[in-house]
């Protein structure tokens, strides 16, 4: 970190939740056995999945009070995602279910390490017909955090009901972070995207996505640290095997990564964000905390599953105490 002083996020009481997270939850399914192609698969293992699902599981595995905002079909596949979070501890209390032909989204995600292909089912996804309820106001009024993914914009009217929640949070003195969560074929053009974004980016204290995610706000990184600055506005940048950097205030922080023999390439941005969070609750040492979603991150990626892979705290502990930490590489 720099010797100027870090932008921090401040906390009043102790409310219900450390978070709630609003996104998508859905079914993942991984062929077996590890490294062969979907079309190859003799059989698959189910888990939880979404990135806010993911997410939400992460800082309930850290020790958080989680709940999640979504939504889910009426069928056994919606069954199953609620009944995967209680497991795990998460309020599923703000969870709606959908009767229509709305469906809970479903991906086939390949345990490889290159050549990876995620195939994602999200025809009429049920988790985008979330609404800004009573239910809700009264769930952020004793929330510290709302952590909204960016796949939650993409349709019209969920947006619109995206955008009241965030204002209510930030009226309420619940940090709100934005996952940028970009996935291009969610989208009609850069320009129609940069807009939703901007809007959604105008309400969040914390902004979290890699080089990609953040070039669909403005046309370089460097401009957008600087109008994060402007805005007092915390920007995490994540640059994978680079490691990642933290901008709050005039400060900067590089972390580097946990070395880690990867079975997969996904689920360690959600792993990361969850246990960032968790770990500045905590601390309130933006260092440590990154350090502890590095750590995760590398955990996730070394394991078969997502939301099952995420770690515990005893497990973060270990790696962290016995591992060496590599550099971030050098970024400008």
């Amino acid at each position: 970190m720099s010797n100027n002083t870090a932008l921090q996020l401040s906390y009043g009481e102790n409310r219900q939740f450390q978070a709630l997270v609003l996104g998508r939850a859905g079914l993942d399914l991984y062929p077996e056995p590890n490294g062969c192609k979907i079309m190859d698969a003799l059989s698959f293992s189910s888990d939880l999945g979404g990135s806010a699902g993911n997410i939400a599981v992460a800082m309930s595995r850290a020790g958080a009070k989680a709940g999640l905002i979504s939504a889910v079909s009426d069928d056994a596949v919606g069954n199953f995602v609620k009944q995967r979070l209680i497991n795990e501890g998460v309020d599923t209390s703000l969870i709606g279910t959908t009767s229509g032909d709305e469906r809970t989204s479903l991906a086939l995600a390949e345990v490889r390490d290159s050549d990876c292909e995620v195939v994602i089912y999200r025809n009429n996804p049920a988790d985008l017909n979330v609404e800004c309820n009573r239910r809700i106001e009264l769930a952020l009024a004793d929330s510290s955090n709302l952590v909204v993914t960016g796949t939650s914009l993409i349709d019209p009217d969920s947006r619109d009901q995206v955008l009241q929640i965030m204002s209510l949070a930030k009226g309420g003195d619940c940090h709100v972070w934005l996952d940028l969560d970009y996935r291009a074929w969610n989208w009609p053009s850069l320009e129609h995207t940069r807009g939703v974004y901007r809007k959604a980016a105008a309400l969040a204290d914390v902004l979290i996505g890699n080089e990609e995610e953040f070039s669909i706000l403005t046309h370089d990184i460097p401009s957008q640290i600087e109008q994060c600055r402007e805005h007092k506005q915390i920007m995490v940048l994540k640059r994978g095997s680079g490691g990642s950097s933290l901008y709050a205030g005039d400060a900067c922080l590089d972390c580097g990564i946990y070395p880690a023999i990867p079975l997969k390439p996904y689920g360690a941005g959600d792993a990361f964000l969850g246990n960032l969070l968790v770990s500045y609750m905590k601390t309130g040492d933006w260092q440590q905390s990154v350090e502890a979603g590095s750590a995760a991150a590398s955990l996730v990626v070394s394991q078969r599953g997502c939301a099952n892979a995420m770690p515990t705290p005893n497990q973060l502990k270990s790696l962290q105490e016995s591992g060496t930490m590599e550099p971030a590489a050098k970024w400008s």
